[in-house]
């Protein structure tokens, strides 16, 4: 099947997407050019260096946000190799630490901390080398600096960094880089003596042809699927998000059948880096808004935009100042707030400020609409297109708004397989009708809105990762009404001359006492339930002026509050019960914390966890 191995290289190799075949013994039979790149196969970024190995005398720098994680499974025993000797640190912990290989009498400089959620820094000048690390967990990167060279890497979850110094020129010796798994270059296999391949131009790239797939992409669940599917299990997928020796990719699992019978597997794969050039697009147009927001004093035309945007709180300034930015552009907004916020408000604001307020402005509720029926209504159909289509077929909402806006309300919702379509008509602008075979091309303006954490349903894989950066061109957060409670005031002056209207009553007031139990809610369902209660207020309320009787919210109780001033929290009681029960242990042992933690029958991660957290010191 493999004779002409060369011509089929030759041919994928020009392939844009990554492509690797595996035979039905899950052996590697084709690993394409675009594949080694993406896995680090194939790596000369940066100046590269030669092969070889840690020796002793060399300076060993290692950042690592998770120890024991993808670093080789480093432990603390291992971290002697470099000097460091601390029995507190332990499996999980985050460290920097900078130290001289097989060399005791030079003092190593390290720092660590329990929480990976939180970042790490560690400057020092070490044998006269300047040296900078850091851990960023929000932007989920860890960078080490020699002398201003940098050497940084993206992780997904977790990663273990390290640089080496020749101990005699101070040169760098070793970086780690993207593909440092395949090419078994874990900082534990290092600090053990295995050698390091060679890296920079024209250096020789790792052979995996060949080899068994689990041999180069480890034993994950993902690469298990690919190797069943080439057994012959009936599995396949389509873009799916998948983290691949710490690459995030969106893959296609491909069952390969010759004569009926199973040959293998193709995993076809996309590097996500790629699709975040989306998210540079933003950036660009947010600069040019700027500019243009100077230019043409943004903050004397805003006061006479936005009426219906109520407040005078600084989030709800900040929103309008975004609104304003948003009209005077074309991108795509997302628009994100809890339900209740006002987000449709916010979209029409958006449509009605814009050049093109005169076109038509399509609301489109995509968790009301049916998932049968979904892509009727969004493409709309031709005639006989399904059995009760109209005789005339139907247009979709992306037609009606041609030459407008659309707004997707309530995105999160879309089925999966609706969001591959969506997706292609946001970067095409054009669609087939159902039962139709002519593309029809529109030109709208979309705005889409959640209430949902579309990040964390990307993760979860509910959202696809390439749609969210399409749409997360220019994003706008409405605060929840408790975070702006000022704005309170403001919003029942002008919400309730309506409502009186609507409900066929004379104008009402409202009283001091009713506004401040207003102010006192937290208003868990924002806006739309300040609206629901004061239109039963109207109601209840016989009189011109509504009481706070008539307001059908419940705040806090004084009398509990001082109750509650008298008695501690459960958590604080349970904190004093352990310090004290640590303590004791240890008065008891002399200060022996292998002895207090046998008594206490607690672990010993856990153990000193809390010795740090009480602030214990052994008598």
């Amino acid at each position: 099947m493999f004779k002409d191995r060369e011509y089929i290289t030759k041919f994928t190799d020009v392939v844009s997407e990554g492509l690797i075949f595996i035979d039905g013994d899950g052996k590697i039979q084709i690993y394409n050019k675009k594949a080694k790149e993406i896995f680090g196969v194939i790596y000369n970024q940066g100046k590269g260096h030669e092969a070889g190995k840690i020796v002793k005398g060399d300076i060993v720098i290692i950042a690592d946000n998770y120890l024991g994680g993808d670093d080789g499974g480093l432990q603390s025993e291992d971290l002697k190799l470099i000097g460091i000797e601390d029995e507190e640190i332990d499996l999980g912990d985050s460290i920097i630490a900078v130290g001289i290989y097989g060399e005791k009498n030079v003092k190593p400089y390290y720092r660590f901390q329990r929480n990976s959620e939180e970042g790490l820094r560690l400057e020092t000048n070490f044998l006269d080398t300047k040296i900078m690390a850091y851990i960023d967990p929000i932007n989920k990167t860890i960078n080490i600096s020699i002398d201003d060279e940098s050497f940084e890497i993206e992780y997904i979850s977790t990663l273990g960094h390290m640089v080496v110094l020749d101990g005699k020129t101070r040169k760098i010796k070793f970086y780690q880089a993207r593909g440092y798994t395949i090419r078994k270059e874990s900082i534990r296999d290092l600090l053990c003596g295995k050698k390091y391949m060679a890296k920079g131009k024209d250096t020789e790239a790792v052979n995996v042809i060949g080899r068994n797939i689990f041999d180069v992409h480890g034993f994950m669940p993902d690469i298990k699927e690919f190797y069943e599917a080439a057994k012959g299990k009936n599995l396949s997928y389509k873009d799916k998000f998948i983290e691949i020796n710490g690459r995030p990719t969106l893959c296609t699992l491909i069952p390969v059948d010759k004569d009926n019978m199973r040959v293998g597997a193709i995993l076809k794969v996309k590097d996500i880096t790629e699709l975040r050039k989306v998210s540079e697009e933003r950036d660009q147009a947010l600069v040019k808004l700027e500019e243009m927001e100077r230019q043409l004093r943004q903050e004397e035309k805003i006061s006479g935009l936005f009426l219906k945007v109520v407040g005078e709180s600084p989030q709800i300034k900040n929103v309008k100042n975004l609104l304003y930015k948003a009209s005077k552009s074309n991108s795509t907004v997302l628009i994100l707030g809890e339900s209740g916020t006002g987000k449709g408000l916010i979209a029409k604001e958006i449509h009605n400020a814009s050049k093109g307020k005169d076109k038509p402005f399509i609301h489109v509720n995509c968790g009301s609409i049916p998932e049968t029926l979904i892509e009727s209504e969004f493409f709309g159909y031709e005639s006989g297109a399904f059995t009760g289509a109209r005789a005339r077929g139907k247009i979709g909402f992306f037609e009606m708004a041609d030459g407008g806006t659309i707004f997707l309300d309530e995105i999160a919702e879309i089925p999966t397989l609706m969001q591959v379509k969506l997706l292609k008509v946001l970067q095409s602008r054009s669609f087939f009708r159902v039962g139709g075979t002519k593309e029809i091309s529109v030109d709208f303006r979309i705005i889409a809105a959640t209430n949902k954490n579309l990040e964390n349903e990307v993760l979860e894989g509910r959202f696809r990762e390439d749609l969210f950066y399409r749409i997360n061109v220019f994003p706008i957060w409405i605060p929840p009404l408790r975070e702006r409670k000022q704005d309170i005031y403001p919003l029942v002056y002008s919400i309730l001359p309506g409502i009186c209207r609507k409900v066929g009553t004379e104008s009402k007031h409202i009283s001091g006492e009713a506004l401040k139990k207003l102010n006192e809610y937290n208003w868990p369902g924002n806006v739309r339930e300040l609206e629901n209660i004061l239109e039963r207020a109207v109601n209840l309320c016989e009189g011109s002026t509504i009481l706070s009787k008539h307001l059908q919210i419940e705040t806090k109780n004084e009398d509990n509050k001082d109750n509650k001033k008298n008695l501690k929290r459960l958590k604080d009681v349970v904190k004093e019960a352990e310090k004290e029960a640590i303590i004791n242990a240890l008065k008891s042992f002399n200060g022996n914390k292998k002895l207090a933690m046998e008594a206490l029958d607690i672990g010993r991660t856990s153990f000193y966890d809390k010795l740090k957290k009480y602030n214990i010191k052994s008598p």
